[in-house]
């Protein structure tokens, strides 16, 4: 119950700032550039090491990411170019925190790790990888947004990651980034098979369903011309 309250709080407090924006003919578009140049600075925060404060400013940039989409469809601006625009920038907001994280862990600090580095490498890559095979599945199914790692979920990682930074602390749940991008790197890759799986099935289904109705037309009239031979008279000849 203590949960839900603080949910229904939350939620009231996002709608009255999606109504006062919308009210005041706020450009959605506008609201999305804002939230890609935050999150821009979140990531140059990742790079010079201050990743508590990045995981603050990540959570006010992602606040924008929400409130663009409900302040669309509220003042009646919702656009295919707006949609676009928002497509594009999220993958450029998603990129930034990487290549943010891959900065830190490359320069010549005591957190230098190789391995971090190509971790978010290969977090990065399949990020991308995972929204393409969305948008270009659907330009051939109706929808492709299964898997288990999306945006939202890249995003809150990123956030638990930032928050649970606290160099020196030798608590258990203190410095989990790198957890964080074992997961990103090994999620994104196979979020993107499974995308890759589901569009392969869905397609596969159509054509079967396809081939199965042009079979029917021909199986009906192969028995109508049965009938038809059977309800002749039969004509006796002379032998």
């Amino acid at each position: 119950m203590f949960v839900n309250g603080i949910g229904r709080g939350a939620q009231r407090i996002i709608d009255a700032m999606v109504r006062w924006l919308a009210y005041g003919h706020i450009n959605p578009n506008i609201l999305t550039v804002i939230g890609v140049a935050i999150n821009v600075g979140s990531g140059l925060l990742f790079g010079l090491g201050y990743f508590f404060a990045a995981g603050i400013v990540l959570i006010v940039a992602n606040l924008f990411d929400m409130l663009d989409g409900q302040v669309a469809r509220l003042s009646g601006r919702v656009t295919q170019y707006g949609g676009f625009l928002d497509s594009s920038l999220d993958r450029l907001s998603d990129m930034v925190v990487f290549v943010g994280l891959m900065v830190f862990y490359a320069r010549g600090t005591q957190f230098h790790s190789t391995l971090n580095v190509f971790l978010a490498g290969a977090g990065l890559m399949g990020s991308v990888m995972v929204s393409y095979a969305s948008a270009r599945a659907e330009s051939l199914i109706p929808k492709c947004d299964v898997g288990f790692l999306r945006r939202p979920e890249r995003v809150v990682l990123f956030i638990i990651g930032a928050l649970s930074t606290h160099p020196g602390s030798t608590n258990f749940f203190a410095n989990r980034m790198p957890a964080v991008l074992w997961v990103l790197a090994v999620g994104s890759y196979w979020t993107f098979a499974h995308r890759m799986y589901h569009t392969w099935y869905e397609l596969n289904k159509v054509s079967t369903k396809s081939a199965t109705d042009e079979a029917q037309p021909s199986i009906s009239a192969s028995n109508t011309g049965s009938e038809r031979r059977t309800d002749q008279p039969l004509v006796h000849k002379a032998g």
